[in-house]
């Protein structure tokens, strides 16, 4: 059975993924007519979708942006740049960015000077433009880190999870929960080292008890006793 085309959802799951400005939120009922005319998303998933939806159209503005930039821009477990996810801060991470970026443009697509090609909208705006057996291959090869952030989600309940999992399902996959690593605090990330604090704690019960000291009487070895007699003095 040929597989269906999801190009018109996939372009509509990569804008439900960007900041919930005013333009985003005029674009809400095109963006839900695109989906329930496309027929790809269905059910319960769609349904979820059109929950998302109605809650950015009608909830509060500033409160909807706040609560984006906490979700997407204040941890790893959630982050939308799919390498922080492979390779973090390594140093596989730029030359990763350079092979994906040199896929995009071999398909003729270049990116814009504040894009990042990791960046899940900008993933997804390309595989919309692929024929429907290469993109579901595509997005099944990405499926593990949909999953860790689907679950991340989850853990948060937050309703983007359902764009996550509608895009596991276009993949041909099942949105499972999976074990996520927690996030450290945004206030112990940024947060400068104690200079020379626990440098040694041998001796110590604990940091901060009193550390003994040792003095070790030093044995004149035969160099050293020969400086010390050119210089007159007896070891």
């Amino acid at each position: 059975m040929a597989l269906p085309n999801a190009s018109m959802s996939l372009r509509v799951l990569a804008r439900l993924l960007a900041y919930p400005d005013a333009e985003l939120r005029s674009q809400l009922p095109d963006l839900r007519q695109a989906l329930q005319e496309d027929k790809v998303v269905k059910g319960a998933r769609l349904a979820e979708l059109n929950a998302l939806m109605t809650h950015l159209a009608g909830g509060d503005a500033l409160e909807n942006e706040a609560d984006y930039v906490q979700i997407f821009d204040r941890g790893r477990a959630t982050s939308l740049h799919l390498f922080e996810h492979v390779h973090g801060d390594s140093r596989e991470r730029g030359p990763a960015m350079i092979d994906l970026t040199q896929t995009y443009e071999k398909a003729g697509l270049f990116l814009g000077p504040d894009e990042m090609p990791d960046y899940l909208p900008v993933v997804l705006e390309f595989v919309s433009t692929q024929p429907a057996v290469e993109a579901r291959a595509f997005l099944g090869e990405m499926a593990h880190i949909f999953n860790a952030i689907f679950s991340a989600l989850d853990k948060l309940d937050s309703a983007y999870g359902s764009v996550i999992g509608a895009l596991l399902e276009i993949a041909g996959e099942t949105a499972h929960a999976v074990k996520v690593t927690p996030d450290e605090p945004v206030d112990a990330t940024w947060e400068e080292p104690v200079v020379f604090d626990g440098c040694s704690t041998k001796g110590q019960a604990k940091p901060g008890d009193a550390q003994p000291m040792h003095f070790v009487k030093q044995v004149a070895t035969a160099s050293s006793a020969k400086m010390a007699t050119t210089q007159g003095v007896t070891p």
